[in-house]
């Protein structure tokens, strides 16, 4: 059985992704070898979560193919764990995460040629803070430990400006979940309305 476009698009993306992190990790940078070493840097997390999504992606394809014409339950309840797990990804992490970076592009490919059933916006939103959070405590505790901020802006920045930063950084984030959610509703809204249109019966 022949593989769709947006098949072997997944599987092209993840081994850029693949290659664009050993070569990142090969590249001998001093901020490299100290405390955190690359994970300090949401870039860097950035990368490993658009190439864990894009496994995912990949990984449903394949369970796609396999179970197709397949009447077996318990197949089909691990497909769609899968797809369950691929969606909270796309929606909580590779897209308000991956707007920051120059992978934006290919998250917006993805979200155009695949349909993404968000979460609760409830969930959704509890999710990124988590994350956003998450990644504030995991800089807070590296200045802490080394001396050092991730970033050197924060070195001038007055512990009460720190605390709005955070805040605003976090804001940022679930204000691009809710602009990922809304776009994602715009296509594939936008597709049933021209499929829709499509199946109509032309009148005489």
């Amino acid at each position: 059985m022949a593989l769709v476009p947006c098949q072997v698009l997944h599987a092209a993306i993840l081994l850029s992704y693949c290659s664009i992190l050993c070569n990142y990790k090969a590249i001998d940078m001093p901020a490299h070898q100290t405390y955190g070493g690359s994970w300090k840097f949401l870039t860097f997390i950035d990368l490993v979560i658009q190439a864990v999504f894009f496994g995912i992606c990949v990984l449903t394809d394949l369970s796609s193919l396999l179970t197709r014409g397949n009447d077996s339950q318990e197949q089909e309840r691990q497909l769609k764990k899968l797809i369950s797990l691929r969606d909270w990804m796309m929606a909580v992490l590779a897209f308000p995460v991956g707007v920051h970076t120059t992978v934006l592009p290919f998250v917006l490919i993805e979200m155009r040629t695949t349909h993404h059933q968000y979460p609760s916006r409830s969930c959704g939103l509890a999710a990124v803070c988590t994350f956003a959070v998450g990644y504030i405590l995991w800089v807070c505790w590296i200045h802490h430990v080394t001396g050092v901020w991730v970033y050197p802006l924060l070195e001038h920045l007055s512990p009460g400006v720190k605390i709005i930063f955070f805040a605003a950084v976090t804001i940022v984030i679930n204000v691009f979940y809710l602009v990922g959610e809304v776009l994602n509703n715009y296509i594939w809204d936008t597709q049933k309305c021209i499929e829709e249109g499509k199946e109509k019966p032309k009148l005489e």
